[in-house]
């Protein structure tokens, strides 16, 4: 069902209303405008595109609160995710959506969001520039692909029609006027008007052939350089100056760039020919001004300043605990931005003109979770899987493939008996080697004794969460645990932190997070006839598989754990 036009004007004129004046009208306009003339500039055009490309990565989705804080997402066939999902189109018009806004609320911290109803039903919905919005009366109108469009207004009395656009205004408040935007454009206006005019000065003296190659100064009667046209006469000392200068810049590669000017003066003034130059510590300056101007505009871009300076020698761990800093400080605030104003002015609105009984309960959520995801994950996958501690279809996911891969039901029994060493088409069982002594074994492979004893899984899986728990107290004392990620750390039960916070394999080993945990396993093997050797590295590599992988560990996954070949139970 889409909603009527009166539906959407309920849900966003109402807030078209009280900002047409505040935003078409803002004395803050002025200095908005003035941000978006710096966006050309490499230093912001880099800042905002980043934060574009990243919010187009986030999915939206609807959801409510639930218990303890935690987030429940809505069925498929509930209206708020219907609603949700046919925000600009669907998933790609949502990434393009997302992308917008984020460089608009990096430059200007302001954009609209202008929603076109369509007669043969859905919308089309644009992200619009504060430079593009315009008050009219009492109307909005706004400039879409070079047209202007008007938006009336919600007027009870003068319902519009149900094809009339509708405006929605996104915008990070500033602290100081909340209907003020807020950004770190506009935060460092002053310094980008530094870096522009010291960049004017450093191309100036890049250009400046007489700051590059000076004078040349000759004793009185040498001849003085002179045109074809012009015979014997001299040339007008200010004359050549200007031709050389032009010369020079409008061709950098000709000789008028690279050689001196030639000035004559009396002999008795110059003892011999020298060479005067126009250089001065400004030039020298200007270049390391514009450099520390740069460094405090990547300082206020509330995201790592290395995105924007260069990451240098900073390895593949550090590029990616910047990149999650980066997402929680820069991304994450501007994409509840963007839901905020959605759940307020769009979801709700619509879900009440439906009569959804708890139409306020349900919100547009963001997830971030795809830009965090880490690479090289496929062989740790296979490797979990192997221990029984994910499942088949996690597997696939993890090393890119999706559902439309699993085996056939059919397909998955003939690789069933093919693995077990039978033949599908004799009818027998499987063909294993038969050990020919009739005493009784003294101890049985786990993988073959059937069920383990309930002891034995208890006191491993005691022995996995005690090493978990003493690793995710140690992870709060890595660089994978900043000091800003501290607080939230303390609120995760140690043995599940490394599902909070990423580590790589070989970072297990190098900040020693599992060293001391298999004390007690010798005691634990003798007790129920375990190989000690065995048990030791069956435990390790499945803790260190756990933490790499980021997945928590469960009593289930333990009976998986002790089916390694090397280990056998007591008979």
């Amino acid at each position: 069902m889409t909603p009527s036009r009166r539906d959407l004007v309920g849900a966003a004129a109402r807030y078209t209303r009280s900002t047409a004046k505040t935003t078409t009208k803002n004395p803050a306009r002025a200095d908005q405008e003035r941000a978006w003339k710096f966006y050309r500039t490499p230093e912001v055009r880099s800042f905002a595109n980043w934060i574009g490309n990243a919010m187009s990565g986030a999915l939206l989705y609807a959801g409510r609160r639930g218990p303890g804080d935690s987030i429940e997402r809505a069925p498929a066939d509930h209206p708020a995710s219907r609603i949700v999902a046919e925000i600009a189109g669907g998933r790609d018009g949502q990434a393009q959506l997302l992308r917008e806004y984020g460089r608009h609320l990096a430059v200007a911290g302001e954009g609209w969001t202008v929603i076109r109803p369509q007669e043969s039903g859905g919308a089309d919905w644009h992200v619009v520039s504060v430079l593009e919005m315009h008050s009219r009366g009492g109307n909005l109108e706004a400039v879409i692909n070079g047209e202007p469009v008007a938006i009336p207004a919600d007027d009870p009395d003068d319902a519009p029609a149900d094809t009339a656009p509708v405006a929605i205004r996104v915008w990070d408040p500033s602290p100081e006027k909340y209907v003020e935007a807020d950004s770190p454009v506009l935060a460092s206006l002053n310094e980008l008007e530094e870096l522009r005019l010291l960049g004017a000065a450093v191309r100036a003296i890049t250009l400046s052939r007489l700051t590059g190659r000076g004078v040349l100064v000759v004793p009185k009667g040498t001849r003085f350089p002179t045109t074809p046209t012009q015979g014997e006469a001299e040339d007008d000392l200010i004359d050549v100056f200007m031709q050389v200068a032009e010369t020079a810049i409008r061709e950098p590669d000709s000789a008028a760039a690279t050689v001196p000017i030639i000035l004559e003066v009396p002999a008795e003034m110059v003892s011999s020919i020298q060479r005067l130059t126009f250089e001065s510590d400004f030039d020298e300056l200007a270049i390391k001004l514009r450099e520390e101007n740069i460094r405090r505009f990547a300082t206020a871009a509330d995201i790592p300043g290395e995105f924007l300076l260069g990451m240098g020698d900073i390895n593949h761990w550090g590029a990616w605990e910047l990149t999650s800093e980066a997402i929680r400080l820069g991304i994450e605030p501007r994409l509840a931005v963007v839901t905020h104003a959605y759940t307020q002015h769009w979801l709700r609105p619509l879900l009440e003109a439906e009569n959804v009984p708890d139409a306020g309960e349900w919100f547009v959520g963001a997830d971030s979770s795809p830009l965090r995801v880490r690479t090289n994950r496929s062989q740790t996958a296979l490797e979990v899987f192997d221990r029984g501690a994910i499942s088949a279809q996690a597997l696939r996911r993890e090393t890119g493939f999706d559902e439309a891969d699993a085996p056939t039901p059919a397909e998955k029994d003939r690789r069933d008996d093919t693995d077990a060493g039978s033949d599908p088409d004799a009818g027998t069982g499987p063909n294993l080697p038969a050990d020919e002594s009739t005493d009784e074994p003294d101890t049985l492979p786990a993988s073959a004794g059937g069920p383990l004893h309930d002891g034995v899984l208890a006191a491993a899986d005691g022995l996995i969460w005690a090493a978990l728990s003493a690793a995710g107290r140690k992870l709060e004392r890595t660089p994978a645990c900043p000091r800003s990620e501290r607080a939230r750390a303390r609120e995760v039960t140690p043995a599940e932190l490394h599902t909070l916070l990423p580590v790589e394999a070989g970072q297990v080993e190098q900040w020693k997070l599992l060293d001391g945990a298999w004390a007690r396993v010798p005691e634990i093997a003798t007790r129920y006839g375990l190989d000690a050797e065995c048990l030791t590295s069956t435990l390790d590599d499945y803790c260190r598989e756990l933490i790499a992988a980021g997945i928590p560990h469960s009593y289930e996954q333990t009976t998986g754990v002790l089916r390694a070949p090397c280990l056998a139970l007591a008979s």
